[in-house]
């Protein structure tokens, strides 16, 4: 293993705060919206899917438990920002699409997101390409 030096520290430790920055931005506007970061993922994941996700697909793209990615949903469809649809060739399987209110909402977000990834953008390459080295 080499030898790490100060600066892959201050690399590493600057490359998080970016990361943190950056999350934390996040977090704030999706609260503005009234929304738990957790619920903004959950429409992203579900918007950006191919195809219509499952449960199933939503809690491993979120990375938890399936018993978690229900409880999501349920709050989810609850703010109408969620439906479930029914698969007509199975009954028991039920696809996750967003209500208009939820599209609309997850259209502000994404904006304001890539607004806010153009303005880090530089700054993040520039600590990638160094971290990779």
């Amino acid at each position: 293993m080499a030898r790490l030096k100060s600066s892959d520290y201050a690399l590493l430790a600057d490359f998080r705060y970016v990361l943190r920055q950056f999350l934390a931005f996040s977090e704030n506007r999706a609260a503005a919206l009234g929304l738990a970061p957790q619920q903004h993922q959950a429409l992203l994941a579900i918007k950006g899917f191919a195809g219509a996700p499952t449960v199933g697909d939503l809690a491993r793209r979120l990375v938890v438990r399936h018993n978690s990615a229900v409880g999501l949903v349920n709050r989810l469809v609850a703010a109408k920002l969620v439906d479930r649809c029914s698969d007509e060739a199975d009954r028991r399987r039920a696809s996750l699409v967003l209500t208009r209110r939820g599209e609309a909402i997850l259209a502000r977000l994404t904006a304001a997101h890539r607004q806010e990834l153009r303005r880090i953008s530089k700054p993040l390459q520039k600590l990638l390409v160094t971290l990779g080295e």
